[in-house]
């Protein structure tokens, strides 16, 4: 088991880049400064959106690869392209005055398009691997919670912001990913959270457990959503902390999967002793 930590101060701005090694497990945690417009208005071009998130880390990204080579990680740019470019997600009398607003910005086209101006993205991380790939299939099994909440030790952490926009002041778009390695497994949580004042408020979640000498990981992707106008015995205040209002919102999708990892004649057989 070993750790190092590189940072580099680059432009004015200071990037981070954590690498932390555990069993045949390393994660990489990025972190840099915002994408150049150029590049934004280059990627708007492909994705056919008229705009981009305000704040959008095209280079961030947190990584969980095998010895092996496979493994899953987690960028802004995959988070986008689950964005539907093709219709407004969010009716709202602001939609208009704000996709307005973005038509004088140069990567704009004459006509407005409508696209989802909220970004919601049910993205839930990128198979990396060329030779290994993990399978996935539906189960019933189930993230145990409980045990996540027993005191273990932290040995890392590390949370991720890909993008965010404000909604021209009229709420919050936005998508981070945060890990936590124990001795015996390991616990990610990707959250899009999107506030929309005065309409509603939107959690995707997709959670992602393994557990040492396991020859899987847990994903559950889950969304929750409730309208302003049902949450008036919520305290204003909590709308915008994400872990307090996920609480206070209705569940409207929730899908379990067993990632199945690749078997290999190189691969040691996992005993318990395995941290």
């Amino acid at each position: 088991m070993l750790a190092n930590l590189s940072a580099m101060v680059s432009h004015g701005f200071k990037s981070s880049k954590q690498d932390f090694t555990f069993g045949p497990w390393k994660v990489t945690a990025a972190k840099t400064h915002i994408m150049k417009s150029k590049d934004i208005e280059r990627l708007a071009e492909e994705m056919s959106m008229p705009s981009l998130p305000e704040m959008l880390f095209g280079d961030n990204v947190l990584r969980i690869q095998h010895t092996d080579g496979y493994g899953i990680e987690f960028n802004a740019v995959d988070a986008l392209k689950r964005v539907n470019n093709m219709q407004d997600s969010v009716k709202v009398a602001c939609a208009q005055e704000w996709q307005e607003s973005r038509a004088d910005s140069e990567h704009s086209k004459e006509v407005v398009k409508r696209y989802d101006w909220t970004y919601t993205t049910d993205y839930r991380g990128t198979f990396i691997g060329d030779d290994l790939q993990i399978r996935v299939t539906e189960t019933s099994e189930r993230i145990d919670m409980e045990k996540l909440k027993a005191r273990e030790q932290i040995m890392f952490f590390d949370d991720v912001l890909l993008f965010e926009d404000e909604l021209h002041d009229h709420g919050v778009s936005m998508i981070s990913v945060k890990i936590r390695v124990m001795p015996t497994s390991f616990f990610l949580l990707l959250r899009f959270f999107l506030r929309v004042d005065g309409v509603l408020i939107r959690i995707n979640d997709t959670r992602l457990y393994h557990e040492a000498g396991q020859n899987y990981m847990l994903r559950e992707f889950s969304t929750r959503e409730s309208k302003i106008s049902e949450l008036q015995n919520v305290p204003a205040m909590l709308y915008t902390d994400p872990n307090e209002i996920s609480q206070h919102l209705s569940v409207k999708l929730t899908e379990c999967e067993k990632l199945e990892l690749p078997v290999t004649d190189a691969q040691p057989e996992v005993t318990e002793e395995t941290p």
